[in-house]
């Protein structure tokens, strides 16, 4: 096999550890009959035991560098079709669009694309049934944060507003090759098919736009302090909360409010 110049812009941390792959593998519960994206490729080590198992790969990759070493890795499946590009720059319905149905994501994320990825297609894909993605495990840590903690955010909020969501493992850095000076995780998403309103997104990046001050000062730039009293009244949520107190849910049912006052 060809020599791999690992590319630093990419992000590129490779795993090799078989035992590890096939982990990977059980965690994202896929099976003879599923469909799957893999979101980097890289050398195919994890491409090449999703392969054994599901019914349909389709997996993509920005290094047009790898693409012999990984025909060459694969070249003995014929349910396996490798797209060189960059993912973030394809439209969503345009990846839906390779699956006859409902499909499942595994991706050993690179970090610095961790969270356009995830909302990319929590937000917009209409076919996408799970993810089960490599991240850094704080990025895994504050996706599962408690309210009343640093960690917990945007992040938390929406992640958890349309999956439920479960770290399966704890991956350490000298695992990878190279290794990045973080450990990293397995986080697996099962998504509630909830269809995205922008609007939610909005509320809640406003909740959180200056964390030292109170929810009902962030939100007075959506909603003015009249109806903003109302709606925490009626909530039993007191005027001087905080975003990072409420729960999940509070947050769903505070915007629900807001629309429908």
């Amino acid at each position: 096999m060809e020599k791999i110049n690992f590319k630093k812009k990419f992000g590129q941390n490779f795993l090799s550890d078989t035992n590890l792959l096939r982990a990977i593998v059980s965690d994202s519960l896929i099976t003879p009959n599923d469909e799957v994206l893999e979101i980097g490729a890289g050398a195919g080590a994890l491409t090449y035991e999703l392969a054994k198992i599901c019914k349909k790969l389709i997996s993509f990759e920005i290094d047009k560098s790898l693409e012999n070493i990984l025909y060459e890795k694969l070249n003995s499946f014929n349910n396996v079709k490798l797209i060189f590009s960059d993912i973030m720059k394809i439209k969503t319905i345009d990846i839906d669009n390779y699956f006859e149905k409902n499909y499942k994501i595994v991706a050993n994320l690179p970090y610095y694309i961790t969270s356009p990825i995830i909302f990319k297609f929590l937000e917009e894909s209409k076919k996408l049934n799970s993810m089960t993605i490599m991240v850094q495990k704080e990025v895994g840590e504050k996706m599962l944060s408690k309210p009343r903690s640093s960690n917990y955010g945007v992040l938390t909020v929406m992640v958890n507003h349309y999956a439920d969501v479960k770290i399966t493992r704890i991956v350490k850095r000298q695992m990878f090759t190279p290794a990045p000076k973080v450990d990293s995780c397995i986080v697996y998403l099962k998504l509630k098919h909830i269809a995205f309103d922008s609007g939610f997104k909005d509320f809640v990046q406003t909740a959180f736009s200056m964390r030292r001050k109170t929810l009902a000062n962030n939100l007075s730039k959506l909603y003015d302090r009249q109806k903003i009293e109302k709606i925490f009244n009626a909530l039993n949520i007191p005027l001087n909360a905080r975003a990072e107190e409420l729960e999940v849910k509070e947050f769903e049912n505070l915007y629900s409010a807001f629309r429908q006052d």
